[in-house]
């Protein structure tokens, strides 16, 4: 008779070293950027130290970022907050009285 392993990982959003969801992708996005951006860098004629400083100082900036919005918003806040940037006016409502207050 065989045995076999229950995946209970299903359903769960995609985590990697506290990272959750989009923000791997931001991260991995941000990273690629400072690559092409010390390279631009090195290109251009600055000293390899220079380079080196400003893109480590740039990379710890993006991480402490990243890591901050994945605690702050979690899987699905981040989405919801900029979702609800594009929220005509007209459709916001602050308080529930107009519905409270309605009759038949």
């Amino acid at each position: 008779m065989a045995t076999y392993q229950i995946n209970k990982g299903i359903n769960k959003p995609i985590e990697f070293k506290g990272l959750k969801a989009q923000y791997i992708g931001y991260l991995a996005g941000g990273l690629v950027g400072l690559l092409i951006l010390f390279a631009v860098m090195y290109i251009t004629g600055l000293p390899v130290y220079v380079c080196i400083v400003m893109i480590s100082a740039l990379g710890g900036g993006l991480f402490y970022h990243v890591f901050r919005l994945s605690n702050k918003y979690g899987q699905y806040g981040l989405m919801k907050r900029t979702a609800k940037r594009y929220l005509p006016g007209y459709l916001k409502f602050n308080s529930r009285k107009l519905f409270t207050r309605l009759t038949r």
